[in-house]
């Protein structure tokens, strides 16, 4: 990825998949080192938004680019941490291996002469996050915590510039979700690089986040947390009554059902 260009620039982009339009006219700009946390209920288009990203889906309308232009499958310059889902205990996959899948990116399995050459870097990742002690255990006998490092670490051993994460705090404890969170956060700071972050819970990632955009029956708005987080326009978004309380530092929202709406124009954007 070149300086001069933003990581991530949608422009007027919309997705329909089944009938059904998950969100449109969305106009952003990711600029480097933005930490940007995603936000809306099941079937917003979060995840969908990742596989844009990622080259996996084509919008509907509009355009996308990453780094100037349009995404490709398997780019070296994305990382990606999957959704939290239980490996198999009887799974013979050490955590050092699962690691050194994502040393180059999207190739997975390896010769002799890749376990080799991806040692080094792979060694450096598993201390960068803590995983060292139980590199070589099933990763089937891991606490959920500790598969989700290795996955980190999986998604950052190629040094990526750009890290999608799609809901990598699922069933883990507040704990285990912190130190997700500040290790992926550290790592960003340091690289300078772009973190897009999927999550239904904007909390643990308060102090991090540089904006949030928030998907939700078929509209859509970004901005910093305060500005998005309001009761006016969670009200706005979900077209029913909301409310956005302050409850001993963490957001809670409360109000009515709020699934079933059709979407509608999207929200302007306060884009920087």
């Amino acid at each position: 990825m070149t300086a001069e260009r933003p990581p991530v620039r949608l422009e007027s982009a919309g997705l329909r998949l089944g009938g059904r339009t998950l969100w449109e006219g969305v106009s952003l700009t990711v600029p480097r080192g933005e930490f940007l946390v995603v936000l809306g209920p099941n079937g917003a288009g979060k995840t969908s938004l990742l596989r844009v990203l990622l080259g996996l889906q084509r919008l509907t309308q509009g355009q996308v680019q990453i780094d100037g232009h349009p995404p490709t499958r398997g780019s070296a310059e994305i990382g990606y941490v999957p959704q939290q889902r239980a490996f198999d205990p009887e799974v013979p996959l050490r955590g050092r291996d699962l690691v050194a899948f994502g040393f180059d990116g999207h190739r997975w399995g390896f010769s002799p002469r890749f376990r080799a050459a991806s040692a080094e870097p792979v060694e450096g990742m598993l201390s960068l996050v803590g995983a060292s002690g139980y590199a070589d255990v099933p990763i089937g006998q891991l606490s959920g915590g500790e598969q989700q490092r290795l996955r980190v670490a999986q998604a950052l051993v190629g040094n990526p510039r750009l890290l999608l994460c799609d809901e990598p705090l699922l069933s883990l404890d507040p704990p285990s979700q912190q130190a997700i969170v500040q290790l992926i956060a550290d790592w960003a700071r340091r690289r300078n690089a772009t973190v897009i972050f999927v999550t239904h819970d904007v909390n643990p990632l308060r102090a991090v986040a540089s904006r949030v955009l928030l998907l939700a029956a078929g509209r859509w708005a970004v901005g910093p947390v305060e500005q998005v987080l309001t009761t006016e326009t969670l009200s706005r978004l979900y077209g029913a009554p909301v409310e956005v309380l302050q409850v001993q530092g963490r957001v809670v929202v409360l109000g009515a059902e709020l699934g079933g709406h059709e979407p509608v124009t999207a929200l302007p954007v306060r884009d920087r």
